[in-house]
């Protein structure tokens, strides 16, 4: 329900007397606030007598509900500002209450222990419960259970936790650490960049609290990301890094034979632990590499988590649990939050809940929040989930405990994402080096007046009688030595780089791309089998009349031996794949019909809609698969299909663009992950990308994959592009890129018109023969070759048809199939074939400054030793016309410029 401007007693207590009568009478906002009134009766019934109920409890009952859903406007979580006192929304008069009542009885609700208390009691309860170190944002959730079991968890015990002091000590060691740590940084390593954690020092206690309580529900593993802030403390504090490891990085003290790839900078690498809880459980956290783009790591957790959970056979999605870190200005401000959270009840994308905490230094970078996002929390975007939100004191490090319990306790019981809003700040600028009195003077005036989290704790404890003077100086000094000894042992030295653990259970698959063919061909038996089943249907199914029409012909293909389209292939390479105990995941917008209606992977009974899948039916102990129409994003969902990749090495994962026009909207994970993670992190992956890409009038957001972008990105084996011409060579691709012994991205070209054409199809023998071929030669063996022509893609059958128009006999069409790794010996064997010929063309359908002319023509020129010429559209700042007149114009021209005109003037543009 909305916050109202005001809290109308009387006519809240007539929309009561409505609601008892008829909930329905009411609208649904109302009936949400009743039902939580009647959930605080349900818990302590009044023993008292209709009579002995004042007039004015429907205003008490208001008050209550009120507070439970505004009592976060009074707690009391900034460091640097004053407590709020008094609110106008929560104001006596607002639910026909004065101070006059302050000693008047009435019923509980639940409220309290007792019955029956004054308002002064009760308000007091309240306002310990919810308006203290800890705001709670909850009462939006639906689920009426969902916030009966929060409201029985918190008020109660008035969100005071009861820690044994062996707890608080644990804690207080936590946040001490943290501090020790970065004062030695500080000193030793003056203005270096590391992004302290300073300020935040409580993130370490609510981590280990977290890890802690998801244990209890059978957690074995945590796949956490996170940005910089504070990446270094809890490398070594929660995950048990070492200090000389860390003093490695610091020193940049490797043997420079020992490293690989370009590297990245300290607060960006992952790193892989088994650590031991405060209860002593075991577990293993995965910390996964971060890029600077902020939250451009969220789904790539979730993708990663998925797949570990898979992995696991954890249906119950409690044996592997994701947690992600942010700063308070990019969960506002980066759109990835916003899918990535639209991912979280998804069949295809939930992991049963993530735990989300903010480090909320109140600023980002020199920006304050009133500039940085138009609501009142950072965390407001997670509501659209119905999730409780636990805003926390930072330098309360018990308060912050008990959220973090909390909260992973709710994540445990109800499998939803859950935030924790650490509202805290950073001791320095946005990193060590930076000043920021240019900017906010006042605010840091705040901070350095602030003592450290460690020490007003440690004075707390000192209160208590649980610590005394000595035993927070032993622990002082105790950690001071410990941390001078790993430094003093690795200054100066030569220092082993750290072990690469991320891949201990790949199975002696590897990330270097390797040019040796792979055995991808399937006997005709298998295939013929493989066909009946998936062109067969139960008995009383009925998909739809055209469908059933599809599936006979694709069946009759392979029973004929000829005209195997694309999507017959792709099935039967799927089929095969499963039988052989590969996994396939296949995701994307409408991926499971396909854009173009072709794939039909999912056939659906006309009367019922029953979904059945014929990749799920072929034989007892094949592999799963799955195809799931995804959420209309691409930065999310590539994100996460390339972190599920990352952890299912055995399988096959695929990520299909709607129109590969679409792909660049998800350009950061393409950059950052797809075709920098080896050389930054040493990170394999073996994701494909389907990319529909082809001029076929469609203007110039249907058109362009923008294949050259990816040959641009494309160096030392980090990815494999392909611009494939028939389905026999989509089939032998996708086996190999499962089959091989290596895992390397693979951005794939589609069709769309080739889809349909008629020339363009295989027969059976070319997929039970062969393998995946780099390069295709012209099947037309020309004699007397004066013309080489080079291509790639759908342009090549325009081009034979042409030639076919012309009766020309002496020019040969050479397909690259490959673009990169490029295959120069392959090339360089038909370099030395048609040796004698006079003129080299590259001919594509791209402009001249896009696709792959410019990527292409050095090297193709170093293999032949000349001039490699163009044909092509001119360089333009758009892929291609929206008009269809001059696309065609444009299409024919591409044709005459490389053969000449046809001589009856009939055009063959497509």
């Amino acid at each position: 329900m909305a916050v109202p401007e005001t809290w109308n007693h009387h006519y809240i207590d007539a929309q009561y007397q409505k609601w008892k009568t008829d909930p329905k009478s009411v609208s649904t906002d109302w009936q949400f606030f009743f039902n939580g009134f009647e959930l605080g009766r349900q818990g302590k019934p009044a023993t008292g007598t209709r009579a002995d109920i004042p007039d004015n409890q429907s205003g008490l009952a208001a008050l209550v509900n009120a507070y439970r859903d505004l009592g976060h406007l009074l707690a009391c979580m900034d460091p640097l500002s004053s407590c709020p006192t008094e609110h106008p929304l929560l104001a006596f008069s607002e639910f026909g209450l004065s101070t006059a009542d302050l000693d008047t009885e009435f019923d509980t609700m639940g409220v309290t222990a007792a019955p029956r208390a004054s308002l002064k009691e009760i308000v007091q309860h309240l306002k310990q419960t919810y308006c203290r170190n800890i705001g709670v944002e909850y009462m939006h959730l639906q689920d009426p259970n969902e916030r009966r079991w929060l409201q029985q968890r918190m008020e109660p015990v008035r969100n005071i936790p009861a820690f044994s002091p062996e707890t608080k000590i644990r804690i207080f060691k936590k946040v001490c650490s943290a501090w020790t740590f970065e004062q030695y940084l500080n000193k030793k390593f003056v203005g270096v960049t590391r992004f302290s954690l300073e300020g935040g020092d409580s993130l370490l206690p609510l981590l280990d609290t977290v890890l802690n309580r998801v244990t209890e529900n059978g957690c074995r593993e945590i796949i956490l990301g996170m940005a910089h802030r504070g990446r270094l403390n809890v490398q070594t504090h929660i995950l048990g890094k070492s200090y000389d490891d860390i003093f490695g990085e610091f020193e940049s003290c490797y043997d420079p034979d020992q490293l690989t790839g370009a590297g990245d900078v300290k607060y960006h690498n992952g790193y892989l632990s088994d650590i031991e809880t405060a209860a002593g459980r075991a577990l293993r956290i995965y910390l996964m590499n971060n890029p600077s783009h902020l939250e451009a790591v969220d789904p790539v957790v979730i993708g990663f988590c998925r797949a570990r959970q898979e992995i696991l056979d954890d249906t119950d999605r409690n044996k592997v649990v994701p947690l992600l870190i942010h700063g308070d200005a990019a969960f506002a401000g980066q759109g990835v939050v916003a899918e990535t959270l639209n991912m979280s009840q998804l069949r295809g994308y939930t992991v049963g809940g993530t735990i989300h905490i903010i480090i909320n230094n109140q600023i980002g970078y020199t920006t304050l929040p009133e500039d940085a996002r138009s609501t009142r929390y950072s965390t407001d975007v997670a509501k659209m989930l119905m999730v409780p939100i636990f805003h926390v004191h930072g330098e309360d490090p018990v308060s912050v405990a008990h959220a973090a319990d909390l909260a992973a306790a709710y994540r445990n019981t109800f499998h939803k994402d859950v935030v924790i809003d650490l509202v805290c700040y950073r001791r320095y600028g946005h990193n060590e080096g930076d000043e920021p009195y240019f900017t906010q003077p006042t605010m840091y005036d705040r901070i350095h007046e602030r003592p450290p989290v460690y020490k007003l704790f440690a004075d707390q404890l000192l209160e208590e009688k649980i610590m005394d003077e000595q035993m927070v100086e032993a622990f002082i000094t105790e950690v001071n030595h410990t941390i001078d000894d790993a430094y003093l042992r690795i200054h100066g030295t030569t220092c082993p780089f750290p072990e690469n653990r991320f891949y201990e259970n790949w199975d002696n698959i590897t990330g270097r791309y390797a040019a040796d063919a792979v055995d991808t061909a399937v006997p005709s038996k298998d295939l013929l089998r493989l066909a009946t089943l998936l062109n067969t249907v139960p008995a009383k199914f009925q998909p739809h009349r055209k469908l059933i029409n599809l599936i006979k012909k694709r069946l009759a293909a392979v029973e004929s031996g000829e005209g195997l389209d694309w999507a017959n292939a792709e099935s039967l390479a799927f089929g095969s794949l499963l039988e052989q105990g590969i996994p396939i995941r296949l995701s994307g917008q409408d991926c499971a019909r396909g854009t173009f209606s072709h794939r039909h992977s999912v056939l659906y009974h006309r009367e019922t809609g029953e979904p059945y899948t014929p990749l799920n039916h072929l034989s007892d102990g094949q592999a799963g698969f799955d195809v799931f129409n995804s959420l209309l994003a691409e930065t999310g969902v590539l994100g996460f299909d390339y972190g599920y990749a990352a952890a299912m090495a055995a399988g096959l994962t695929l990520w299909e663009a709607q129109f590969g026009d679409f792909a660049n909207n998800a350009q950061g994970i393409i950059d950052l992950f797809i075709a920098g993670a080896q050389s930054k992190w040493q990170r394999a992956n073996g994701l494909v990308m389907l990319l529909p890409h082809g001029w076929e009038g469609l203007g110039p957001e249907h058109s362009s994959a923008r294949l050259e972008r990816f040959l641009q990105l494309a160096a030392d084996d980090n990815i494999q592009v392909c611009n494939l011409t028939t389905p026999a060579q989509y089939f032998h691709l996708l086996r190999r890129q499962a089959l091989a012994p290596y895992r390397v991205p693979l951005v794939l070209m589609t069709p769309k018109s080739l889809l349909r054409l008629p020339a363009a199809v295989s027969r059976l023998e070319d997929l039970t023969t062969g393998t995946f071929e780099p390069v295709l030669g012209d099947p037309d063996q020309p004699n007397r070759v004066r013309q080489v022509i080079f291509c790639s893609g759908k342009i090549y059958y325009q081009l034979i048809q042409h030639r076919q128009k012309l009766k020309s006999s002496d020019a040969a069409i050479i397909r690259v199939e490959q673009m990169y790794p490029f295959p120069e010996a392959v090339l360089g064997g038909y370099a030395e074939k048609y040796k004698k010929a006079g003129h080299w063309v590259w001919v594509q359908e791209e402009p001249e400054n896009m696709g792959a002319w410019t990527y292409i023509r050095p090297r193709i020129e170093s293999i032949i030793g000349r001039q490699l010429n163009y044909v092509g559209r001119k360089a333009a700042p758009s892929p291609a016309t929206g008009f269809p007149a001059i696309h065609r114009a444009e299409q024919a021209a591409i044709s005459e410029q490389t053969f000449g005109p046809i001589p009856d003037g009939q055009s063959i543009a497509g």
